[in-house]
């Protein structure tokens, strides 16, 4: 298993040597904010004259606001995909930073009375050993985070490599409030914190089974969100 320990002082995108994981440079160079669907995320062309696209004004989503750090591409797909799929689990911290300097994000914490990550299935949580979602949390709100509220009791095949109908067919009825908990929920403020977003559809499920239990607030959080629907 990679750790942190493979790039001592290293930036993981430029190699530069000495410097943080995630170099200043770097995430000023390729992760400036650029204007965003305050909806699903989505970039909005400039200028931005409204806060939603016409997708979300025409069917808004199961959450408030939905916030991310970076577009879904190079680099950050590469450091997604060494923190989720190749046991990097200490490229959280980093990620995590970035997330919370992101355009409304701090706020969307500090307002939350709580914070949960989307949850794994437990068979994908044997198979990779820990949850993306859960450290980036833990890193982004320490103390704050609460496992075990919402679940996911129905195991489905991994989102990327489907179609999105196919995305949105997989989740649908994948997540749950467990039952004794779900007074926690009652007419709280929630940050559901996933690592990528693509199409939404696992966040939009995991949101609506929160506001059917009772939560009156969901602001969705992930670091980084594809730029297309």
């Amino acid at each position: 298993m990679l750790s942190r320990t493979d790039w001592p002082g290293q930036c993981l995108i430029c190699r530069a040597w000495p410097a943080a994981t995630l170099c200043p440079r770097c995430v000023a160079r390729f992760g400036a904010p650029v204007p965003r669907c305050e909806g699903c995320a989505l970039p909005l062309p400039l200028p931005a004259g409204a806060a939603r696209c016409g997708a979300c004004l025409r069917e808004p989503p199961p959450f408030e606001r939905c916030l991310v750090a970076a577009g879904y591409g190079w680099p950050w797909a590469r450091c997604i995909g060494q923190f989720k799929f190749r046991g990097d689990p200490g490229l959280a911290a980093p990620l995590a930073a970035m997330l919370v300097a992101a355009p409304g994000v701090a706020q969307a914490l500090a307002e939350a009375d709580l914070v949960l990550p989307v949850p794994l299935s437990a068979e994908r949580l044997s198979e990779r050993g820990y949850n993306p979602a859960q450290l980036l949390a833990q890193a982004m709100a320490p103390g704050r985070v609460r496992t075990g509220l919402l679940l996911r009791p129905r195991h489905t095949p991994p989102q990327h490599g489907l179609p999105r109908a196919e995305r949105l067919k997989n989740v649908r009825g994948a997540y749950a409030v467990d039952p004794p908990k779900a007074p926690l929920l009652h007419g709280r403020r929630v940050a559901l914190v996933d690592d990528v977003m693509t199409t939404g559809a696992s966040l939009r499920e995991a949101a609506r089974a929160l506001r059917d239990a009772g939560a009156a607030h969901v602001t969705a959080l992930a670091f980084a969100r594809t730029d297309e629907p």
